[in-house]
């Protein structure tokens, strides 16, 4: 068996047959003129934290850009965005990692996202001029780090790819000249709108959710087969 499932391919359409665990909490959205619908999609928890984030992403980056705000008060109003993203993801993804056994990637972007603020809060109000110079870098870099560990617990190589993407950005940034705020938020914020517009490849169903009850399995179990095309008999 191969560490990654190799029988799915790295992004395609959303899936509509959800495990029980991706449909809790689960969003949908529909736009429509009489028989025509011009907008449709579903957002499960999972794909909640990932436009939150891109929301998060582009308001701190685009704000360090453009808006002509001292440096304390950006770095007050971003650690105060952070941390609030920080808790809205774990409050949105809790049980679905814990049903998947994966705590321990939310665990992981937990402490590099407030390492990150740590880092950063150092850096403005100590006037540590190091890391103002590289701020763009290490918010690249602490993303890719979570990617990469992410890829490492779904199994999944489309989190590998979003992971070298953002290492790819750091050797773009030279080249963005007085551009790098804006250019790392349009990093950050694209990768996570396509993650949550589109389905990512995962490893397959694990063998026992010790949270879920037995009709729930037998649920997730049945959706698992719609998805790989199979029939099944009630």
């Amino acid at each position: 068996m191969t560490f990654f499932n190799l029988s799915e391919p790295i992004f395609r359409t959303k899936q509509h047959a959800l495990d029980f665990q991706d449909r809790q909490g689960l969003l949908k959205f529909k736009i429509a003129i009489k028989d025509k619908t011009l907008f449709s999609a579903i957002y499960t928890r999972i794909d909640q934290v990932f436009v939150f984030w891109g929301l998060i992403c582009s308001v701190i980056f685009f704000t360090a850009q453009f808006a002509p705000i001292d440096w304390i008060t950006q770095a007050t109003f971003w650690s105060i965005l952070t941390v609030i993203g920080t808790v809205g993801m774990t409050v949105l993804t809790y049980f679905w990692v814990t049903v998947e056994r994966l705590r321990w990637v939310l665990y992981a972007w937990v402490i590099l996202m407030l390492g990150g603020v740590i880092v950063t809060d150092l850096g403005i109000f100590w006037g540590l001029g190091q890391v103002l110079m590289h701020l763009c870098d290490m918010w690249l870099v602490l993303s890719a780090v979570g990617y990469i560990a992410t890829s490492i617990g779904m199994r999944s190589r489309a989190f590998v790819v979003s992971g070298i993407f953002h290492l790819l950005g750091i050797f773009i940034l030279p080249y963005c000249m007085g551009w790098q705020f804006l250019a790392t938020g349009l990093i950050m914020t694209l990768n996570l709108l396509v993650f949550a517009e589109t389905q990512w490849d995962m490893r397959p169903p694990i063998d026992n959710y010790s949270l879920l009850t037995e009709e729930q399995k037998i649920f997730n179990q049945k959706q698992y087969l719609v998805r790989q095309g199979c029939s099944y008999i009630n």
